[in-house]
């Protein structure tokens, strides 16, 4: 349904911090942290998944699955995944790897 890391990063792109989330879910704040400190999927009670998930699409997030395309229009952020399927930490910038090569050639 959810991830951490989707929760976490639409609480970003909203500039929420976790009690506006949970005041906008209509849960307690040890909630959310709870389910943003979990690695991957959230787990949870389905009525409080549903209850995050609502909160976060009725103030403009749109939460996009596993290979899915996206049906909104505007800008978006997706997480991608190198060939090889690892994360992405993984993965370098363009803009970060110009700045470090240009570091490092110093």
């Amino acid at each position: 349904m959810i991830t951490s890391q989707q929760m976490r990063a639409s609480r970003a792109l909203l500039g929420l911090d976790q009690r506006q989330l949970a005041e906008l879910a209509g849960l307690s704040l040890p909630t959310i942290q709870r389910m943003e400190a979990s690695d991957g999927q959230v787990r949870g009670v389905v009525d409080t998944l549903v209850k995050v998930i609502g909160a976060l699409e009725n103030s403009g997030i749109e939460l996009i699955g596993e290979n899915a395309s996206s049906i909104g229009i505007g800008r978006g952020v997706r997480l991608r995944e190198t060939a090889d399927g690892e994360g992405a930490n993984a993965v370098g910038s363009i803009l970060f790897d110009k700045i470090k090569s240009d570091v490092e050639a110093e």
